[in-house]
């Protein structure tokens, strides 16, 4: 079919822009996924107020910006103070992502996201994932870039194939894993070789954000710690770059 008149699919764009008040309370109302409010600088009053509150119960960003950023976002159309930036992708639970591999016959292939913040670095993660077997991605609603639409179209067509889960703590995530018997690795250049682990049965990846790597407690709340062993004098590698190496080792295992 041409691609063109397959109305069924959904091209990814950039956020969402949902602008005004009654837009942005009725968005929120409706649960739909967002990234977050921005809300003009001495704007967070009077009508305002029940939104950010919605906002903060919903766990949504709240961020005061310049009012000529908002009028250049919407183009100069009435925002009145106010503007969401709603998701570009569709997020999915972690119970789907078992789902999944119950479907495929397959035992759990689970990446685990720590503090991935730049979105080209997600979609590629994203991408690897999807070309590698991953039953499913998971990140954390804070500190990590959401579904985005530089996301959706760096990682080439993937999103749309892949589950990704957005969970509020990820050691808690983790511990229920470890419970469905699931083992959990966290990439780090301090732990074993990764040819020295096996990495074959259910088992889930943890990728740290770029430069902070995995954080203490996530590390901690892991079975173990893998790494990939370098040569060269720099001794660390782009997250996506690690994850795709990780990704592809542990298809070998499983296989």
């Amino acid at each position: 079919m041409d691609a063109k008149n397959d109305r069924t699919k959904k091209p990814f764009v950039e956020d969402e822009l949902i602008i005004g008040r009654n837009a942005v309370s009725e968005a929120l109302k409706s649960g739909r996924p967002v990234n977050s409010l921005l809300v003009k600088k001495g704007e967070k009053t009077g009508a305002l107020l029940p939104i950010i509150a919605r906002c903060k119960e919903q766990n949504v960003p709240v961020k005061e910006v310049d009012p000529k950023k908002l009028d250049y976002m919407c183009g100069h159309q009435n925002h009145q103070g106010v503007i969401m930036l709603a998701s570009a992708g569709e997020y999915k639970s972690v119970e789907d992502i078992f789902e999944t591999a119950k479907e495929r016959s397959e035992d759990p292939f689970i990446v685990i996201c720590d503090g991935i913040e730049d979105p080209h670095n997600l979609g590629a993660i994203i991408r690897s994932a999807e070309a590698g077997g991953v039953h499913g991605i998971i990140i954390p609603e804070r500190r990590s870039v959401m579904l985005t639409g530089v996301v959706g179209k760096t990682s080439a067509g993937a999103l749309e194939y892949m589950n990704v889960a957005r969970v509020k703590n990820l050691s808690s995530v983790i511990a229920e894993l470890k419970k469905r018997g699931v083992w959990v690795y966290a990439a780090d250049m301090d732990g074993e070789p990764y040819s020295e682990t096996d990495l074959s049965g259910p088992v889930a990846l943890v990728i740290g954000g770029e430069g902070s790597g995995v954080s203490r407690l996530v590390k901690e709340s892991c079975d173990g710690r893998i790494s990939i062993p370098m040569k060269g004098r720099i001794n660390s590698l782009n997250a996506s770059v690690a994850a795709a190496l990780l990704i592809f080792k542990t298809a070998e295992n499983r296989r």
